[in-house]
């Protein structure tokens, strides 16, 4: 079901209706950007204002018609009938694009297609190529059915199919064991995952999840902080598979920065379900980092699109902080800052000090620096820290061993006795 665009700039019909469910020019607006980052250019967008979709063509006769007479016009004046596309802005059943290509004679995908496809061409790790073709065949299964008569001829194969058995059958039988081999291999990588997970856990290690709308600044933030070397480009997804580097925090305290893929408007469930073992990086760190592009008019309206989504992964209750990317974009504007609210510029690096302060003071306490003098006597308490803590400095003294270290929670009573400067 997925879609390769032409070498050469394709062109793309935008189509939608406007039930009054959500923004539809604001959703066009991003659909526009998803075929530019698939590689086609916008050509026409209509959008029908009506109740509902038409079951048969999702817009009505005179939408569809009209439509028809542009591609037509638009073939016969650059004479390039196989360089043009219909695009809906909602998801189609197979029976809609059969009903609509027929009239049109125009090529037509829907946006979960397009994204899809952009995802297909994104992904570069096993894992997220694998998920990507287990959310391709899973959205495509359902779709069968209708999509022509190509699937529906009688045969018979060595090896393929029994006597009698369609090709509709055949290819329902070949999908759901792809998806079922596809499923036991992501399990596999998740298995590994939690494995490390854990480790980290045990190791008390944090995590910090950059999160927000795609083509907010999550990756150039990332580079800038860690030398990264992720793709970024100004194109939603530029960034597919997740990518992990460590920092460490004015207190001395390390902190895993995990790049997450971006995040869109009515992206479909399927999809979250699909990449949530992309995602549940986010579900499973300690802290949130929710970049936002304030240079966007729509900042408010896509942070709570991320904000919910966060919610369906069951991230809802971890703490954020938010980043206020692109400050330097209009240094007149006031953005006002608070206790887990920080402007930068993830390019510059203009507010990167009082970012990490900022992550530092809303990370959870799982650990804390202590200056301790240990008498001659208690010196093998030390060997507790060294085991499963961090030493920064230590030196022998007339009193004793003094150590500035990072001490984990369960032993901070236990140290307490031992503070320079106990309050």
């Amino acid at each position: 079901m997925a879609f390769k665009m032409n070498e050469t700039q394709a062109k793309a019909v935008l189509a939608g209706i406007d039930s009054g469910e959500y923004d539809a020019d604001s959703s066009m607006d991003e659909l526009e950007e998803l075929a530019k980052t698939a590689g086609a250019n916008t050509i026409a967008r209509v959008i029908q204002k009506r109740q509902s979709a038409d079951s048969a063509t999702v817009l009505g006769g005179g939408k569809i018609e009209e439509i028809r007479e542009l591609c037509a016009a638009f073939k016969e004046c650059e004479n390039e009938p196989e360089d043009i596309l219909i695009i809906f802005d909602c998801e189609l059943s197979a029976s809609q694009i059969r009903n609509i290509e027929e009239i049109t004679k125009v090529r037509v995908i829907d946006r979960t297609m397009l994204i899809l496809d952009i995802f297909a061409g994104r992904a570069v790790s096993r894992e997220g190529k694998l998920q990507v073709e287990l959310a391709q065949l899973r959205y495509r299964l359902p779709r069968l059915v209708g999509l022509g008569t190509s699937l529906s001829r009688l045969g018979g194969g060595i090896g393929t199919r029994g006597p009698g058995e369609t090709q509709l059958e055949t290819d329902r039988r070949h999908i759901r064991r792809r998806i079922e081999k596809l499923t036991e291999q992501l399990n596999e990588l998740k298995t590994r995952r939690d494995y490390s997970r854990s480790r980290r856990i045990k190791d008390n290690v944090q995590t910090a999840a950059i999160v927000g709308y795609t083509n907010a600044g999550k990756s150039t933030l990332l580079n800038a902080l860690t030398d990264a070397d992720v793709l970024t480009e100004d194109k939603l997804f530029a960034t597919l598979d997740p990518v992990s580097r460590g920092i460490t925090l004015p207190d001395g305290r390390g902190l895993i920065i995990v790049d997450t893929v971006g995040l869109i408007r009515r992206l479909p469930h399927h999809l979250i379900q699909a990449f949530k073992s992309t995602l549940e990086e986010a579900a499973n760190a300690s802290l949130i980092l929710h970049v936002q592009d304030i240079s966007d008019l729509e900042r408010d309206e896509k942070a709570k699109v991320t904000a919910t989504i966060l919610g369906e992964l069951g991230a809802g209750e971890i703490p954020v902080v938010n980043l206020l990317n692109k400050c330097d974009l209009d240094e007149d504007a006031h953005y006002p800052e608070n206790e887990n609210t920080v402007r930068i510029a993830a390019k510059t690096g203009k507010g990167f000090s009082r970012m990490l302060e900022v992550i530092a003071a809303n990370l959870p306490a799982t650990s804390k620096r202590m200056d301790l003098l240990f008498p001659f006597a208690q010196a093998g308490l030390a060997a507790k820290i060294r085991q499963n803590g961090k030493i920064f400095n230590e030196e022998y003294t007339e009193f004793g061993l003094r150590l500035d270290a990072q001490v984990e929670q369960r032993l901070i009573k236990e140290m307490s006795d031992y503070l320079t400067n106990p309050t």
